[in-house]
């Protein structure tokens, strides 16, 4: 699809679009790179390039923190570009023939967040395991996914959280999930871990690696776009808090349609984003100019996360 704006829209349809006149605006907006560059050239800016023709040229350790979601061992399409499904074997050496060269980019405090389905994840894990300190598997669940007669649903994807050395951020007092209250115990009439509100009764809980209170974008909510595999904002805000400071620089390589630059500016980080596509580079500029005026990220206020559908 070239129009990113041709599709019939719903009247409450929220989906951000581009209009062909916003597509040129914004193309004058992208970074390319021709030559090895500083620090301040790349930063919060979005680069329109292949990754392959960028990395030689991109400042040495200066990223705090990666999140790589890299096409799945899959069959699909990325507007004007698709990826095709290979052996698993051949999957982690494509891996490798980009992530190698991306660790010189890394802090040797940083932290590195790979994304796959349940195919590509032990590919993915064959492949950190070798570069990082692997320090878990963070599995998330996508209420979405088609149903199957003779399989179990497909509805979860897997997130390796990986460092590059023992020397990391992991803020996880930023990162608690306010559960509602089941059964509220009370020692001497008083609320044990947990507090009444005008909402209910709630706790906070630390964070684990399954993560239930996701919502995959759609067409209702103000951060979706087309982009076909879109990330929650609410999922890169939990990596981002977790594993990063205000002023930090996070770094996606496969930006698609700008969820993690978005997120980052949110929360006062500083962000680089490198994708092929230019329409959807287009839509991450758009999206980073209304985050001006929005830092709202939903599931996500007054400091805490909050659990799907409990608060919007």
């Amino acid at each position: 699809m070239n129009n990113m704006s041709a599709p019939t829209r719903a009247p409450r349809n929220r989906t951000i679009i581009l209009t062909p006149e916003e597509k040129t605006r914004y193309l004058a907006h992208l970074a390319y790179l021709d030559a090895p560059a500083s620090v301040e050239d790349v930063l919060n800016k979005t680069i329109c390039q292949n990754l392959f023709d960028a990395l030689a040229y991109l400042p040495a350790r200066f990223v705090d923190l990666v999140f790589i979601d890299p096409p799945y061992n899959l069959n699909k399409a990325f507007n004007q570009h698709s990826f095709n499904q290979v052996s698993l074997p051949e999957y982690e050496t494509w891996l490798e023939s980009w992530l190698v060269p991306l660790i010189h980019t890394l802090k040797s405090t940083a932290s590195i967040y790979l994304c796959g389905d349940w195919q590509s994840s032990t590919a993915l894990y064959r492949v950190a395991q070798k570069y990082f300190v692997v320090r878990n598997r963070i599995t998330w669940e996508r209420e979405k996914g088609r149903g199957a007669k003779s399989n179990w649903k497909n509805a979860s994807e897997d997130i390796w959280f990986c460092t590059m050395s023992n020397e990391y951020t992991f803020n996880v007092d930023a990162v608690k999930l306010r559960r509602r209250v089941i059964a509220p115990y009370t020692e001497n009439g008083t609320p044990k871990d947990w507090k009444e509100s005008d909402a209910g009764r709630f706790r906070l809980t630390h964070p684990s690696n399954l993560w239930t209170d996701l919502t995959v974008p759609f067409w209702s909510m103000p951060e979706n776009t087309d982009h076909p595999t879109q990330k929650p904002e609410k999922l890169l805000a939990k990596i981002i808090l977790a594993s990063s400071h205000p002023g930090d620089v996070v770094f996606d390589p496969f930006l698609g349609s700008g969820t993690t630059s978005v997120v980052a500016k949110k929360l006062g980080r500083q962000y680089v984003g490198l994708e092929i596509d230019e329409t959807y580079c287009c839509l991450a500029e758009k999206r980073l100019e209304l985050a001006q005026k929005e830092q709202r990220i939903q599931g996500y206020e007054d400091g805490v996360f909050w659990e799907r559908n409990s608060k919007a």
